[in-house]
């Protein structure tokens, strides 16, 4: 994450009684310190405010706003920007939804944060603040910055909190945080948020809720009942995924297997059993448990699942099928960098690294900042 801090960016000056702000003559307060963005060509302690441009004042006031929540003109702030600039929430989210499509992270973050510091009671932004940093976390999650991640899924859960703690209650705020919670396999957070979903909709006819707000209504069900049906919320399967992705497989590995004793049906379980054996280098065992997986409802159409086989195939020398399971694999999830890179690999087994490199190259195509691809490459590249 980023280390530099955004407020050594800003002057703060005094300005004189008869500057006016913008076209609608605001007068400042003299006695208030102003923000002011320094400009690049700015040597240290050298400010001209003959130089000085209203474009400076409001960047500099939304870097405040965005980074110094502690500031105690914050409020003044607030009213000289939203009286400068009538638009402006509206510039600054159509500015973030830009950058965030683009996965400009760092550039899209500043702005979110400048319009969370402008309206920090608005619940429709702190969710887009939640959904902001959900995306990043999955951004940097797929190029194997995973403590990173972590640390922005950890940021995405306090706004979703946030969001879902509103009056009134906001429909949306739960529907997301469901499908966030589902991403952690915190399963009975998940269900409970799409239940407060379906119960603040429950209300609403279909005519008002749109073809949208129908898709979301049947789709929290059908999680909901996924869940139910597969006795997801059961504390075994969440403290087997903990235990295993902690570093843990072995006592993870007794807990999934007591799961699955009395929920034989499970998909899910018989992943997580295969995914644990396989961090073991089990893996004759783990394509077994892959294989349970595929014959339960829902697992043979799981991309993760025919992935993580392909992955055991290729190290017990089986590269055909491990083909045929990639390819199965990336019919259902064309964009998922993983499965392409695995591609990669498999090509280099079968000693064609000019394709492999092929595959290297789509994945950083897709995620620029994947350290996998870009190794693989590297060492491709040191061998010419």
């Amino acid at each position: 994450m980023n280390s530099k801090n955004p407020l050594d960016s800003v002057y703060f000056i005094k300005m004189p009684e008869e500057f006016k702000l913008s076209v609608h003559d605001i007068h400042l307060d003299p006695q208030i310190m102003l923000p002011v963005q320094k400009k690049e060509t700015d040597a240290p302690g050298n400010f001209n405010m003959q130089e000085l441009s209203q474009e400076q004042i409001l960047a500099g006031i939304l870097t405040v706003l965005a980074y110094d929540r502690q500031n105690p003109n914050l409020d003044y702030y607030r009213t000289l920007m939203t009286e400068a600039r009538p638009g402006i929430k509206k510039e600054l989210a159509e500015a973030a939804i830009l950058k965030t499509r683009n996965e400009d992270w760092d550039l899209a973050e500043e702005i979110w944060m400048a319009l969370h510091g402008l309206s920090p009671e608005d619940k429709a932004v702190v969710l887009n603040m939640a959904l902001f940093f959900d995306q990043k976390a999955d951004s940097y999650r797929k190029s194997s910055l995973n403590e990173d991640a972590d640390a922005y899924d950890d940021t995405a859960l306090n706004y979703y909190k946030d969001a879902m703690d509103s009056d009134p209650e906001i429909p949306d705020a739960f529907f997301n945080a469901g499908f966030f919670y589902l991403k952690k396999r915190l399963y009975a957070d998940a269900k409970g948020c799409f239940e407060s979903y379906l119960a603040l909709t429950s209300d609403a006819k279909d005519e008002e809720l749109g073809d949208n707000g129908v898709y979301k209504r049947e789709r929290a069900q059908e999680v909901i009942d996924k869940i139910s049906n597969r006795n997801l919320e059961n504390d075994r399967f969440h403290n087997a995924y903990e235990l295993i992705a902690g570093g843990q497989e072995e006592k993870g590995l007794e807990e999934i297997r007591k799961f699955i004793r009395d929920n034989p049906a499970v998909w899910n379980a018989w992943f997580l059993l295969g995914w644990g054996l396989r961090r073991l280098e089990r893996f004759e065992d783990a394509k077994q448990a892959f294989g349970k997986a595929r014959e339960c409802e829902g697992g043979d159409e799981s991309a993760d699942t025919l992935n993580e086989l392909a992955i055991c195939q290729m190290e017990t020398g089986e590269l055909d099928e491990a083909q045929d399971s990639l390819n199965q694999a990336l019919a259902y999830d064309p964009d998922n960098t993983k499965i392409i890179s695995n591609m990669g690999y498999l090509c280099l087994k079968l000693g064609d690294e000019e394709q492999a490199r092929k595959f290297f190259m789509t994945v950083l195509e897709i995620d620029p900042g994947d350290k996998i691809a870009k190794i693989e490459l590297q060492k491709l590249e040191a061998e010419v």
